[in-house]
């Protein structure tokens, strides 16, 4: 499962790598605990757009939006718990 970094967290590895380009760029990422292709491509993005995409858990555009995912994972949860329960009655009914 791929791991989501918060958009700080990726402004201060591209600082880091410009603070300490003797390392080069797989030292840094190592040093960091990341992979050299996660450093190049955050590097890459920033540079060409100023800016770095942030898709971790908790980017909701609106609070609506926030409580409407909120509620979906409330809704999978209840259906999970449904679903067991059907399974039980139907183990302990026969």
């Amino acid at each position: 499962m791929p791991k989501n970094y918060d958009k700080q967290f990726k402004l201060d590895c591209i600082q880091y790598y410009h603070d300490h380009k003797d390392l080069g760029l797989i030292g840094c990422a190592n040093n960091l605990g990341i992979s050299h292709q996660s450093l190049s491509r955050w590097q890459k993005e920033f540079r060409e757009s100023g800016d770095l995409e942030s898709r971790g858990s908790g980017n909701f555009s609106s609070d609506e939006e926030k409580e409407i995912a909120r509620l979906k994972r409330e809704l999978r949860d209840t259906q999970d718990a449904l679903d067991v329960l059907k399974k039980a009655i139907g183990i302990l009914g026969k």
